[in-house]
């Protein structure tokens, strides 16, 4: 072989994974797809690469044609959907058949689809999602919230905490601190936030979390407190149906005491909730 013939897709390799890097730095998610096996004739081989972003654009590399596009297309949005993982095995019917699975059919982790192009090859492609870390945002400095903070941190969480600087009396463990409860310029991705002012700026802290999108919402203080705060904001005219979704007293039952049991305990169905989906994918 001309070695000028292989420069190409080398620098292609070369390209995508600078791209990934850039990607992850930025806190961007992306799929990247890795043909890992084909089988007779293909247009893309094992090792080619591609990233995929979340409106299903190809932005980097390629995997080959429309022979195997749309079935990695989708196994990118279920695994941004998801964080799981997968394999995409493109097969003609014939091989399908005598596998006894139809398309579109998952067995023991891998995805069938079949290859309608006339060439007729397989082409196994790995799919796996790059998520930006998850986020936390608390309103307050409690003890509690503090406490969350350092512990969010060290579980991978882009943690941001917002409260008015004069009460803070030191720097918080946290990637971005925000002077009062405006919540500006957040961190995208999947959010979960919680309340801990205690007694602190409650009712601002509360109707600005309602307002905030997130897959979970939660108030460090009692059952009945929560019921009075409601009670007053709906009367200001916040939605009824948005505090609902709020948990309170924020955190699994565990008999938590102190500020970081309390917080550990935030964290222990923040959990629950961020791999709800991925449990059930496992399945």
């Amino acid at each position: 072989m001309n070695p000028s013939e292989g420069a190409p897709p080398m620098t292609k390799h070369v390209e995508v994974m600078e791209l990934v890097a850039q990607l992850k730095a930025a806190e961007e998610a992306f799929v990247l797809a890795t043909v890992v096996r084909t089988v007779s004739v293909t247009a893309a081989k094992a090792g080619a690469k591609a990233i995929i972003r979340p409106d299903g654009r190809i932005v980097a590399g390629w995997i080959g044609g429309g022979c195997a596009r749309g079935a990695v297309l989708k196994a990118a949005r279920d695994a941004l959907a998801d964080g799981e993982p997968r394999m995409v095995s493109v097969q003609p019917e014939n091989l399908l058949a005598e596998l006894g699975v139809k398309p579109g059919e998952n067995r023991d982790g891998v995805r069938f689809a079949e290859n309608m192009c006339p060439s007729k090859g397989t082409m196994d492609v790995f799919v796996e999602p790059v998520l930006p870390h998850p986020s936390l945002v608390i309103l307050g400095v409690s003890p509690v919230a503090l406490s969350l903070a350092t512990q969010a941190r060290q579980l991978g969480y882009h943690v941001t905490i917002a409260a008015p600087a004069a009460d803070l009396t030191d720097t918080p463990d946290a990637d971005m601190l925000i002077d009062g409860y405006a919540l500006i310029k957040l961190h995208e991705a999947r959010r979960f936030i919680v309340v801990s002012t205690q007694g602190k700026g409650d009712e601002a802290a509360l109707r600005t979390a309602v307002a905030t999108d997130a897959a979970y919402h939660a108030f460090v203080g009692s059952r009945r407190k929560m019921a009075a705060l409601r009670e007053k904001l709906i009367a200001e005219g916040v939605d009824a149906s948005a505090l609902d979704r709020v948990k309170a007293p924020a955190g699994l039952d565990l008999g938590a005491i102190t500020p970081e049991e309390i917080a550990m305990s935030i964290l222990a169905e923040i959990t629950v909730e961020r791999r709800r989906g991925q449990r059930r994918a496992a399945k």
